[in-house]
């Protein structure tokens, strides 16, 4: 077997998979090349920038496992285009004049990499292409094979990413402790915040494990402590179409019934409305390195917020984020099968000299492959006619 050296970066937001996918490459190279040089880039495409690295030490190989059982990224992570030199030089990454794939390919050159393993979301996969593709045309043979990560279960063609199943778990636990809010005061109107820019795939599974969670539950009426009044009452997802009027005057009754109203928000549902209003009035709209509007800088939930409140006479108004609750979390153990499985194909794609994502292909039967770069995007939709989300709407009273 030729002789290789081995990087290994994360990049983007967090996901519940990071450092367990991080610690089943090392541990999977560690058994089929028990003498491979590893290295990890510290914070991302940055550190490739920078030439800030660690090594992976005998010790960390053989307690590997350790990194299973850890949330975040043990390696740091970073948002990083390799193709806007601008961002990468404002941000000090790269020298004016400079180009940030020709800075990264000469880093990597330098490093002597053979095979780099990415873990990130589309735009991480996207830059590890452009990378690749940049190196093959200065005649460097380099293996990129990524791992697909991001809470939103959102990347083209790949049926379920690394860490969305342990994001909605967490996300539903964060729930069904602020859910207990809704006995501080009457009226009271709880907004719960979830991650999905595009996608509403994680808003729709986290309720849905909420619920399960609420199924397991003893209530007693007789002391207000119903499961209706901890139960969901709308989900706002950016797939669906949202009648304000009609759900105002649906969740109006609700507040009069029950002395409380839960709203599931997808941080990303109405958001065009949202920067459509900021800029009529003239307001800045920022956006990151990749041109995506910074969504914690707009705060949809207190757009919504302010909308319904006056309109319920909410006593009390509570926003609340699971985001960085849910993400940074360990992965649940069905997670962590499929973080092995993949870190196992990743390993083996890349031993073969095979780039691409690994992960499972809607368009070949949700079979586990290595996928062809060119066919990774971001965006995919979330399915709001999947029978188990049609259920729960029809549950919950909003759609009848």
């Amino acid at each position: 077997m030729a002789k290789h050296k081995i990087g290994i970066l994360t990049a983007g937001g967090l996901a519940p998979c990071l450092s367990a996918s991080i610690g089943r490459l090392i541990k999977k190279y560690t058994e089929l090349v028990p003498d491979v040089e590893i290295i990890g880039y510290l914070n991302g495409y940055k550190g490739l920038l920078t030439g800030k690295m660690i090594r992976i030490t005998e010790k960390v190989k053989s307690n590997a496992e350790l990194l299973y059982k850890f949330g975040g990224s043990v390696l740091g992570n970073s948002r990083v285009k390799l193709t806007n030199a601008a961002d990468c030089i404002k941000k000090g990454y790269i020298k004016q004049g400079e180009n940030p794939l020709q800075v990264a390919y000469e880093q990597i050159v330098k490093d002597g990499i053979t095979i780099l393993h990415t873990i990130g979301g589309d735009d991480t996969s996207t830059m590890a292409s452009e990378l690749a593709s940049y190196l093959a045309e200065n005649g460097y043979k380099l293996t990129v094979v990524g791992l697909p990560k991001t809470v939103d279960n959102d990347v083209i063609p790949i049926t379920q990413t690394l860490g969305a199943w342990t994001a909605a778990e967490q996300g539903a636990i964060f729930f069904e402790n602020i859910a207990n809010e809704n006995t501080t005061s009457t009226r009271q109107l709880i907004i719960h915040e979830v991650m999905g820019r595009h996608c509403g795939w994680l808003t729709a599974a986290t309720a849905y494990e909420y619920r399960k969670l609420l199924e397991k539950r003893t209530f007693l009426p007789d002391i207000l402590l119903t499961k209706e009044r901890w139960d969901i009452d709308a989900i706002y997802i950016p797939e669906m179409m949202i009648d304000i009027e009609a759900e105002t005057e649906r969740l109006k009754k609700l507040m009069d019934e029950k002395d409380g109203v839960n709203i599931f928000l997808s941080e990303g549902a109405g958001v065009e409305s949202i920067v459509a209003e900021m800029e009529a009035k003239g307001e800045t709209v920022i956006r990151d390195a990749f041109g995506h509007v910074r969504l914690d800088e707009i705060n949809p939930g207190q757009w919504f917020a302010k909308r319904f409140a006056k309109s319920f006479k909410a006593d009390k108004v509570l926003v609340q984020k699971s985001g960085y609750f849910a993400r940074s979390a360990a992965p649940n153990e069905k997670d962590l099968e499929l973080i092995f499985k993949t870190a196992d194909m990743a390993v083996e794609s890349a031993l073969n000299c095979q780039s691409g994502v690994i992960g499972l292909d809607q368009d070949h039967n949700d079979e586990m492959r290595c996928i062809e770069f060119q066919r990774i995007k971001g965006g995919k939709s979330f399915d709001i006619h999947k029978e188990w989300f049609q259920k729960m709407l029809k549950d919950i009273g909003q759609v009848r």
